[in-house]
């Protein structure tokens, strides 16, 4: 069971890493269509959130420590956030015509940012999940 979580954790970082690959996908795509950004939407609407989950859940049937398991579920949230950065940001850029204003974009912005944000956390998780793994198992779940 430790070993899946730390292979759970790692998952989660490589679905993030493929994240930013998706995002240049999109990025570079001509012309720029509706479906640019599908694969980049899919992965982090989906496959992050579900691996982040299978993941928490598995820190909880260890019984690791509950700040471990915030740590991994971390992601989530920040999930949550790369969406409501992209809801802010159209917001405030507004215009029906598809341009964005400067603020609209300094918001924007922040979700490269945040996408790196989130890709540290979830390796703070894998790499606190793998040192949870080396531990005895004793020290993982007490009577």
């Amino acid at each position: 069971m430790r070993m899946a979580y730390v292979v759970l954790t790692r998952l989660v970082g490589v679905a993030i890493l493929v994240q930013f690959y998706f995002a240049a996908v999109g990025a570079f795509d001509r012309p720029q269509e509706d479906d640019s950004y599908s694969l980049h939407s899919i992965n982090g609407m989906v496959v992050i959130p579900v691996l982040v989950l299978l993941a928490t859940a598995t820190a909880a049937l260890l019984r690791a420590p509950g700040k471990l398991i915030g740590l991994t579920v971390a992601p989530l949230g920040l999930v949550v956030v790369q969406v409501l950065i992209i809801v802010l940001g159209n917001a405030v850029s507004g215009g029906a015509d598809g341009d964005t204003t400067p603020a609209g974009l300094a918001i924007l912005a922040l979700h490269a940012v945040n996408g790196l944000v989130t890709m540290a956390v979830a390796g703070m998780a894998a790499r606190r999940a793998r040192e949870l793994s080396k531990r005895p198992t004793a020290e993982v779940a007490p009577a």
